[in-house]
């Protein structure tokens, strides 16, 4: 409470010093076929005060003294537009303006509302690849914004995607090699973030929200535009960073709270000439934080520079690197058995306590990582736009990473009538990942025959190298969670010998190291090539109607050393948007598919003998959906209500009676509804909701498979929701609240017919806070899991989830 005092009383000075209330206007300018439109000037009548826009057509204009103003739109070839503006709030952004060009005989110019709703961020360039309006586009895709993840005081991706409808976490991010990120279910189906800025970023940790602008999240099998190695068959998580703009600005924040965090980032944009031409920004956070168990912490550095170009009206650079040195003990996962009988059925059956992490804090993990993208943007012509970029990620995971598991096997452990073994699996980490990526896309807007067409063609080629010299895997003691006293507990044999002490590892770097001497270290590099090409048309066959058509193949190549992984695939997409009401509702529907390209695998019989190579052919889904979306009442209501089904074919599955094996028969469908609303029924009260249910099975398979739910499908219904509202006027004005709760149903972590079912219950945490907000700070309390519910998630496992925590930030912005 001393500190939230101190921050307080800071907050109180530095508001009394404060400088007098000035006005901040942003905005995006495109022409009549919605592209941007890059050096239109903006200027302020009878002020000196102007701007230019980026390449993304946005500006901002800052310190204005008036509330009242005329800003003036030029642009050479366009019809030069004034508009009024009312300043009715400190931060106000005017949405899209338009500029008609100067040969058009027309009697207005049209300028879009202001945008009223804050968490309404539709508009995407990533999801299409090229720019298409929510509207018009046959894909459901739902954007998390910076606005959004600053009001809820995010500081994790985890919370981050708490405000996508259907999105479940199913593993924490590990930190270790080749796929140490974490894992989300989305529409039945396993998922990782693998984009950033529609680029392969692919990581062995967790992104950090510092330097994210907006997390799109596309529903549904994508393979078409983004090929067969960075997707899901449930869908794609893309990260849009934060670009430069034109003005000198910023905000430093500085977050505390419970379990020891501190967390402190700053934001500094600076162009670097005259002109605003030049324009670099920086994103940097400091986080750290004790874990809520009894051992456990987790330590990052992260920096993001970004630097823009503006070279000619035609020709345009960016360049947005990100590093990140991260260090932390990998969160608790019990490992549950996959093929013998389990021993407890529920989590209320399993005397287990949430609060002991089985770890220690002298046993890290680091993962440190770092991205570079590169694009050049030029126009061709008034009709077309090549874009090229190139990107190049690399991740390593280094140290220790263990779990428990439970040792269920009748030749070495004499069981617990009430109670389950589990045994601790370590090992020495030291792998790396490296993404190389290049792509051209050629992007055009013309008519043939009448019909608009907006047509992108592009080319990609990425090479992924997987580099793996960790140890393999040892026990270090066993872990006992049951209900037997200690003498029964003692007396368990194990191996042949009477375990004298339960959890008896030595949980010590030197004790780590002299079990592992003897283990034998990996030595291997993974290579794969994908080669892709792909064409995607939208054409207008009227104002409202609209059709998209897509064709993608790819070119896979493994081992360079043998041809049996090489494989190639094709992957179409179609789609239909017609709007009854033009810009405001539309009907569509889609047909997306998606592939994946399976490696050869090393397989056994089940005591681990007669060890073989197995390889597969490509996996496929294909995606039937229909829906509706609404862009209602000036955006003030934003929604998305659909229904799909995705069946997959080819699905490589375990062998439910040889865990050491795999099978390519099964077949597995995923159908379900979504729901999507964004609102801003009145002006100060912003609210998201999102609900989900996902019907998944396998239809056909391996005995003791069919008729199951997968497990990496997670709960059949989820539902978010978040609201809040901020003072308008008064004395108060500024002050704010928001509340919000997510609902997660029954999982089944374990579905076997050989192990039986293991079942994670439902529940439902409340989460609340308050701010205050003026034009250069904003302070904020956040109280998370309001009434300190203990919940679990998993898959295959038990993973404990965080208890009541308390966190409150500043953030002066200049």
């Amino acid at each position: 409470m001393k500190k939230l005092g101190l921050l307080f009383c800071l907050v109180c000075l530095l508001f009394e010093f404060s400088i007098a209330q000035t006005y901040r206007v942003t905005g995006r300018v495109v022409d009549a076929n919605q592209h941007p439109l890059v050096g239109v000037n903006i200027t302020v009548s009878s002020s000196t005060k102007g701007t230019q826009t980026n390449e993304s057509g946005a500006f901002v204009l800052e310190n204005l003294s008036s509330s009242k103003l005329n800003l003036r739109f030029s642009f050479v070839g366009f019809r030069t537009l004034v508009q009024k503006v009312d300043l009715l709030q400190q931060n106000v952004d005017l949405g899209v303006v338009v500029l008609q060009e100067s040969n058009e005989n027309l009697d207005e110019v049209v300028v879009a509302k202001e945008r009223t709703n804050r968490f309404t961020e539709k508009q995407s360039e990533y999801v299409a690849k090229m720019p298409l309006k929510n509207l018009e586009n046959p894909q459901v895709y739902n954007v998390v914004n910076a606005e959004l993840l600053e009001e809820q005081l995010v500081v994790n991706f985890d919370d981050a995607l708490k405000n996508v409808p259907g999105m479940q976490k199913l593993w924490e991010s590990t930190g270790r090699g080749n796929d140490g990120a974490g894992y989300y279910s989305m529409r039945g189906f396993s998922i990782q973030p693998t984009l950033m800025n529609g680029l392969p970023a692919l990581t062995h940790g967790s992104p950090d929200p510092a330097n994210i602008e907006a997390i799109e999240v596309m529903k549904g099998p994508s393979g078409t535009l983004y090929g067969s190695s960075l997707i899901s068959y449930g869908g794609l998580i893309n990260i849009v960073t934060k670009k430069p703009y034109e003005s000198f600005g910023g905000e430093f924040t500085y977050l505390t709270g419970s379990y020891g965090l501190n967390r402190l980032t700053a934001d500094v944009n600076l162009p670097l000439d005259e002109e605003g031409k030049v324009l670099f920004r920086l994103n940097t956070a400091y986080h750290y934080q004790n874990s809520w168990q009894d051992a456990g912490y987790r330590k990052s550095f992260f920096v993001a520079p970004t630097l823009s170009y503006q070279a000619s009206e035609r020709l345009s650079f960016l360049v947005v690197a990100e590093l990140m040195q991260n260090e932390q003990t990998n969160q608790t996962m019990l490992f549950l058995n996959r093929s013998n009988a389990l021993t407890f059925a529920n989590i209320d059956e399993m005397p287990y306590d949430p609060k002991r992490s089985y770890t220690s804090n002298n046993l890290p993990v680091k993962n440190p990582a770092y991205s570079l993208q590169a694009q050049m943007n030029y126009k061709l012509s008034s009709a077309w736009t090549s874009q090229t970029a190139v990107s190049r990620s690399l991740t390593k995971a280094l140290g220790y990473y263990s779990y428990l598991y439970e040792s269920i096997n009748t030749n070495t452990v004499t069981y617990l009538p009430n109670g389950a073994v589990f045994a601790r699996y370590v090992s020495d980490q030291n792998a790396t990942t490296d993404v190389t990526d290049i792509q051209q896309n050629f992007i055009g807007d013309f008519k043939v025959g009448g019909l608009r067409n907006r047509m992108v063609v592009g080319f990609d080629f990425m090479q992924r190298n997987y580099i793996n010299n960790s140890t393999g895997y040892t026990t270090n003691g066993l872990v006992y969670i049951g209900s037997d006293d200690a003498q029964t507990v003692y007396d368990v044999v194990y191996g042949g010998e009477t375990v004298s002490n339960f959890d008896s590892g030595v949980l010590s770097k030197q004790a780590m190291d002299a079990l592992l001497e003897g283990v034998s270290v990996s030595n291997s590099i993974t290579k794969e090539k994908v080669f892709g090409a792909y064409v995607s048309d939208v054409v207008n066959v009227s104002k409202a109607l609209s059709v998209m058509a897509s064709l993608r193949v790819d070119r896979f190549e493994g081992d360079p050393e043998s041809d049996e992984d090489d494989q190639t695939a094709f992957s179409p997409k179609f789609g239909i948007t017609y709007q009854p009401i033009l810009d405001k509702l539309t009907v569509f529907a889609n047909y997306m598919d998606g592939f994946s390209n399976v490696a050869s695998q090393t397989v056994s019989d089940a005591d681990g003998s007669n060890q073989r190579t197995k390889s597969f052919d490509p996996e496929h889904a294909n995606q039937a959906e229909i829906g509706v979306k609404t862009s209602l009442w000036e955006d003030r209501l934003s929604a998305s209500l659909s229904y799909y089904d995705i069946k997959v074919r080819n699905k490589v599955m375990t062998d439910p009676d040889n865990p050491r094996d795999y099978l390519q028969d099964g077949e597995v469908e995923s159908k379900g509804v979504e729901l999507s609303v964004i609102a801003n029924p009145f002006s100060g009260f912003n609210a998201v909701l999102g609900y989900s249910f996902n019907d998944s099975e396998v239809v056909s398979g391996a005995d003791g498979v069919v008729g199951t739910r997968p497990l990496e499908a997670g709960p059949e219904n989820t539902f978010n929701f978040w609201a809040s509202y901020r003072l308008q006027s008064g004395s108060l004005d500024g002050l704010g609240a928001g509340f919000g709760l997510n609902y997660i149903g029954e999982n089944n972590i374990i579905n076997y017919a050989a192990t039986g079912t293991f079942t994670l219950p439902a529940y439902t945490i409340l989460n609340a806070s308050v701010f205050y907000e003026m034009d250069k700070f904003r302070l904020a309390l956040k109280l998370d899991n309001l009434s300190d519910v203990e919940y679990y998630s998993g898959w295959s496992t038990i993973n404990p989830q965080r208890p009541r925590t308390l966190s409150a930030s500043f953030a002066y912005r200049f």
